[in-house]
């Protein structure tokens, strides 16, 4: 009976080794912060813009849930590069609205500006007493070899009548954490330690503390 073993061969289980990871995001402001967060595993982080790279244009975000928008990006980079690349996707999950808008946040009510899916939110908000909420976000990072590996961060909140803050972005300034301040009313270390990204950010870079993580190994007999 035949004995077949899916190995890898990137990335190597060596700490030592220096990995060279894409960045699959336009936003640059998103692309300074996750090499922030993840500078203390001495990779190489790439933007999209870097001149070493192939001209990459990200596909448009049609999946369902979102570890498939995350996968659409960082694998359609990862092939194009030839590298490991790094994607998210995120959203805003609102119990009284069925979870929505989910992974539409971005697209919520098909308006193009914050303030105005802001304000559509309040409106289907109007007169709701659940206000609970929750950010959430996964970060995919796909090799060229098919690999991936998925990471999930959530923060729990509530919705609020009116915008606080001034900071952040996005459903920032309606999202109450629960020490009582908006997520727009954090500063940019605060945000990264509790915020959605920051916590997925965090997960992946514990397990690749030591290196990469082990592959598994799969056999058909």
């Amino acid at each position: 009976m035949q004995d077949m073993s899916l190995e890898s061969s990137v990335p190597s289980n060596k700490p030592s080794e220096k990995m060279r990871v894409v960045i699959a995001t336009s936003n640059e402001g998103k692309v300074a912060e996750i090499r922030e967060a993840l500078s203390g595993l001495g990779w190489e982080l790439l933007a999209l813009s870097d001149p070493s790279l192939p001209r990459i244009t990200l596909p448009e975000e049609t999946g369902t849930t979102y570890e498939e928008n995350a996968a659409l990006k960082a694998c359609a980079v990862a092939l194009i590069a030839g590298l490991p690349a790094l994607a998210d996707d995120s959203g805003l999950e609102v119990s009284a609205l069925n979870g929505e808008p989910g992974v539409f946040s971005a697209r919520f009510g098909n308006l193009d500006s914050a303030n105005g899916r802001n304000l559509h939110l309040l409106e289907k908000m109007r007169g709701k007493t659940d206000r609970a909420a929750k950010f959430v976000s996964v970060l995919l990072l796909a090799y060229p070899d098919g690999y991936l590996e998925s990471y999930r961060g959530e923060v729990e909140g509530s919705i609020l009548e009116g915008p606080r803050g001034r900071d952040g972005f996005g459903y920032d300034p309606l999202f109450l954490l629960p020490d009582g301040r908006s997520m727009a009313e954090l500063s940019v270390p605060e945000k990264r330690a509790v915020s959605h990204r920051g916590r997925a950010l965090e997960a992946l870079k514990a397990a690749h503390a030591a290196g990469a993580p082990k592959r598994e190994v799969t056999r058909l007999e």
